[in-house]
């Protein structure tokens, strides 16, 4: 056994074993599993692991075999045993991989520069070497990096790992696993002593330095390919669905546009309809009043409505407040819209359709019996238009900068993109709070800079 297991594998293998509970808690918290699934994931990639050193010993020719087999297996048991969707499985994964190759390798060549300037420069050795087990520590040393990129990413990739479609994540495994791949290939390459060679007769010093030189190049090209690649797809992701809402919102600006009128027209000739109803009435054509009622009624808007002094405001609040009486969420409003025409009325339906659609939305996903609200609360304050929406949402829920963690909430965080475009476009401040089952989102707008805005734009 001591020979299947000599000392530079019993050395790296604390390390690594560092490195695949890092991997776990990412995989969990992205992709989600039982403590026993992320257990078990720890074990049979610690037991791969093994098991690929003690092949490779016991016959040098599997070493290629062996080196293939490692990602295959790896990514194999990410699928079989987390959640979530299968492609984004494969790009967690495929991401996984990537980083223990890059950054183990890069930090590790670092080092190795490190160790043979010191032994030339220093120690005076004409051609050093370095020993089994301190190779064995640059090796574990660059494990201990690799822990610390992926609690960098288990950070910083959140907004990537919300709220995409499944064909999505496939897109972006593929170069990833590329990657992979040209890794692989110059790690057989090494094995069979494949190296750069400085040119004429340096010695072998140079060539060490000048083989560890192109793999800190090819790594950081690597790395730095990578998170262009995946932040840009994830910044474009998010142009496109902004762009394809925002479109649709303008459609939904035009109708309610043409409901205005409508209404306009309807209590402009009000006075007409009560003359003609007066006459039907006293005439006793009872068919024909409720004929005429009937065709009244698809244009009128609800007495009850909300009136805020903005028509736009009027005819969505009247349209949210419907369909959340129709889910038996509980509706309460209060807005005062300022007199002065400061915020664009387009800007205004961005606001409160966004906001109101993302409320329904979370109420929506909560069980009929739970209490379910939707409060809404809009005023002037000091010269500043100040919004608060509060409404119900389950309080199992995470959110990360407003998107709802759920597979069935896509839209969520696109539209609060939206949301927060409109405010920066008026230099307002939004806020997003979640806690203990309630949802707020709180905007404030100074007028002056938005009547402002208003004037340039005109």
């Amino acid at each position: 056994m001591k020979q299947l297991l000599d000392c530079t594998v019993l050395i790296v293998a604390p390390f690594f074993l560092g490195y695949l509970w890092a991997a776990g808690k990412f995989c969990k918290k992205f992709l989600g599993a039982s403590k026993r699934r992320e257990r078990l994931f720890l074990i049979l990639s610690i037991f791969g692991w093994l098991f690929s050193c003690i092949l490779s010993r016991l016959y040098s020719g599997l070493y290629i075999f062996t080196v293939l087999l490692k990602p295959i297996f790896f990514m194999g048991l990410v699928v079989l045993l987390f959640r979530s969707d299968r492609e984004k499985r494969i790009f967690a994964a495929s991401m996984l991989m990537v980083v223990v190759r890059t950054v183990t390798d890069f930090s590790a060549s670092f080092l190795f520069c490190l160790e043979l300037f010191f032994l030339h420069i220093v120690k005076k050795i004409p051609e050093p070497f370095s020993k089994d087990w301190v190779s064995a520590l640059i090796s574990g040393a660059g494990y201990c990096f690799a822990v610390l990129a992926v609690c960098w990413m288990s950070k910083h990739l959140e907004p990537v790992f919300c709220g995409k479609r499944g064909k999505w994540y496939l897109i972006l495994a593929v170069p990833l696993l590329v990657i992979v791949a040209m890794y692989d290939v110059a790690s057989l390459g090494a094995s069979n002593g494949i190296m750069v060679r400085s040119g004429g007769n340096m010695g072998l010093y140079y060539d060490q330095l000048f083989s560890f030189a192109e793999f800190l190049v090819l790594d950081f090209l690597s790395i730095a390919a990578t998170g262009f690649y995946v932040f840009g797809m994830n910044r474009i992701y998010l142009e496109q669905e902004k762009s394809g809402q925002y479109h649709s919102q303008i459609a939904v600006y035009k109708m309610l546009t043409e409901q205005y009128r409508q209404s306009e027209r309807l209590r402009h000739d009000m006075k007409n309809h009560i003359i003609a109803l007066s006459a039907l009435s006293r005439n006793k054509e009872w068919e024909k009043i409720d004929d005429y009622l009937k065709n009244m009624e698809g244009i009128v808007l609800d007495a009850i409505g909300d009136i805020t002094g903005n028509k736009a405001v009027d005819a969505l609040l009247y349209q949210k407040r419907k369909q959340a009486e129709e889910e038996n969420i509980k509706w309460e409003c209060d807005v005062q819209m300022p007199k002065e025409r400061c915020i664009n009325e387009f800007d205004l339906c961005v606001l409160f359709g966004n906001i109101l659609d993302n409320a329904l939305e979370a109420c929506g996903r909560m069980q009929r019996g739970e209490c379910r609200f939707i409060n809404i609360h809009a005023k002037t304050v000091k010269k500043c238009f100040l919004l608060e929406v509060k409404n119900s949402m389950d309080i199992s829920e995470n959110h990360v900068n407003g998107f709802a963690k759920k597979r069935d909430s896509q839209e969520h965080g696109i539209g609060l993109l939206n949301v927060g475009d409109v405010v920066r476009g008026y230099n307002g401040v939004l806020n997003i709070e979640a806690e203990k089952g309630v949802f707020t989102i709180s905007i404030l707008i100074p007028l002056s800079d938005a009547a402002h805005d208003i004037k340039t734009a005109v």
